[in-house]
C-alpha cells in the first residue's frame, strides 16, 4: 500500500563499503587521532635523534619506525572501524584470549630490557607488549558480560566481569605493571556505574584498591621506589621527573623554538613516556593545550554520540574505550608534570612504540564502529513494539 501510494523506495544494495563508512563514521575523532599521529612524528624528528646516535643509528632511524608503526596502525583502525559490532566483539574474545596467554608465557620468556619490569616480548628486530593489546579485548568482553546481566534471564555477568577483571589486575600487578592494572580497573569500574551499579559498591571497591596499594608498596621494592619520588618534596634534578619538570618550565607558553630543547639528551625516553616534555619544551604551553584539546575532543565526542546509542552493549564497550583511551592521556601527562606516580605508560599515537600505536588503533577502530551512526528509531516505536510481542 505505501509503494502503491508514494512509489518504490529505492534500495541501496550496490552501495559500496568506502562510501557508507565514510557516512556513518566519527569524523572529527578520526581527523583527531590523524593529527595526534602527525604530531608525534614531528616530536618525534626532535626527540629520537640523541637516541639514535647514541645507539649508533641512522638520525632519524625511530622516526621511520614510528612511520611504519602508524601507518599500519592507521591501516587497522580503518578495517577495525568497518566491521559490524558482532564482529568487533568475536575480535575482541579472540585477541583477549591470545593476550591473556602472552600475559602468563611473560615470567618464561619475556624480558624486561632492564627497566624492572618483565612486560615486553624480544622479537629481535622489534618487541610486542601483550598487555597493550589485552584492553581493548578486555573492555569488549566485559562490556558483553555486564550488557547480558540485564537481560531477562541472563547470566550473572556483573560477577564474571568482576571475576576477569581481578584475574586480569593481578597478572598485571604482579609483572609488576601497575599503571596498566589501574587502568584496567579504571575501566571496569566506569563500565560498571554506566551499567547501573550503586555508589556504594564502588566506594567500597575503592577503599579494597587502596588497601591493595598499600599491600604492595610494603612488599613490591618496584612500586614503593615510584611512590617514594612521587611523595618527596625534592625532586632530583638528575632523575627523568628532574629533568622533564625543568624542561616544561623552560618552554614557557610558546617553548625555545624548534630543535632548541635540551631534554631530549637527558632523557632516556624523551620519545616515549615523556615525549610531553619535549613538546612543552619546544613548543611550549600552546602545543601541550592543543594535545590536550584533541584528546578530549576524541572522548567527549564519542561519549556525546554514544548517549544516542540504544543497545546496552555498544553503549557500555564504546564508553569503555573512550573513556580508557583519554585516562591513559591523562596518567602519561600528570606523571610529566608530577601530579602523579611515574607508571611507564606511552601517549597515545604521539609517543614512539609499535605495541602502543598499533594497539591504539585496534582501540580507536572498534571505538569508530560502535560509534559510527545507525539507526535508532523512536523510543515511542521500540515501546510499542515491545507491547506487541
Amino acid at each position: 500500500m505505501t509503494e502503491m501510494v508514494y512509489g518504490a523506495v529505492p534500495v541501496q544494495s550496490g552501495d559500496a563499503v568506502l562510501p557508507r563508512w565514510w557516512r556513518t563514521i566519527d569524523k572529527w575523532t578520526l581527523s583527531c587521532v590523524l593529527v595526534l599521529f602527525g604530531i608525534g612524528l614531528l616530536l618525534g624528528f626532535a626527540a629520537s635523534p640523541p637516541l639514535a646516535a647514541k645507539n649508533g643509528l641512522e638520525p632519524f632511524h625511530y622516526v621511520m619506525r614510528q612511520t611504519v608503526f602508524g601507518g599500519t596502525a592507521i591501516a587497522v583502525m580503518i578495517a577495525v572501524s568497518m566491521m559490524s559490532p558482532v564482529m568487533v566483539r568475536r575480535l575482541a574474545v579472540l585477541g583477549l584470549f591470545g593476550a591473556f596467554v602472552s600475559l602468563l608465557l611473560l615470567p618464561v620468556f619475556g624480558t624486561d630490557f632492564g627497566k624492572g619490569a618483565t612486560r615486553w616480548y624480544s622479537l629481535g628486530f622489534a618487541s610486542v607488549q601483550p598487555s597493550e593489546f589485552l584492553k581493548p579485548g578486555f573492555i569488549v568482553m566485559t562490556a558483553w558480560l555486564l550488557a547480558a546481566s540485564t537481560q531477562l534471564g541472563g547470566p550473572p555477568g556483573k560477577l564474571y566481569s568482576f571475576v576477569l577483571t581481578m584475574m586480569v589486575a593481578l597478572l598485571l600487578a604482579f609483572q609488576p605493571d601497575f599503571g596498566q592494572a589501574a587502568l584496567i580497573m579504571f575501566a571496569w569500574g566506569v563500565m560498571y556505574f554506566v551499567a547501573g551499579a550503586p555508589m556504594t559498591l564502588l566506594i567500597v571497591l575503592a577503599v579494597a584498591v587502596f588497601f591493595a596499594g598499600t599491600l604492595f608498596y610494603a612488599n613490591s621494592e618496584h612500586f614503593a621506589r615510584r611512590i617514594d619520588g612521587f611523595l618527596s618534596p625534592d625532586v632530583d634534578p638528575t632523575t627523568q621527573l628532574g629533568f622533564a619538570t625543568n624542561a616544561i618550565r623552560e618552554g614557557g607558553f610558546f617553548g625555545v623554538g624548534v630543535g632548541e630543547g635540551q631534554v631530549k639528551w637527558s632523557l632516556p625516553d624523551a620519545h616515549t613516556d615523556f615525549i610531553i616534555a619535549v613538546a612543552a619544551e619546544e613548543y611550549g604551553l600552546v602545543c601541550v593545550m592543543v594535545i590536550i584539546a584533541l584528546y578530549a575532543t576524541i572522548v567527549v565526542g564519542s561519549l556525546l554520540r554514544l548517549m544516542k546509542e540504544r543497545d546496552p552493549f555498544i553503549r557500555l564497550a564504546g564508553t569503555g574505550l573512550a573513556c580508557i583511551f583519554g585516562a591513559q592521556a591523562m596518567i602519561n601527562m600528570g606523571v610529566a608534570v608530577r601530579l602523579l606516580p611515574a607508571k611507564g605508560m606511552t601517549l597515545p599515537f604521539v609517543s614512539y612504540g609499535g605495541s602502543s600505536l598499533i594497539a591504539g588503533g585496534i582501540a580507536i577502530g572498534m571505538l569508530l564502529a560502535f560509534t559510527r551512526s545507525r539507526p535508532q528509531g523512536e523510543i515511542g516505536d521500540i515501546l510499542m513494539r515491545r507491547a506487541n510481542r
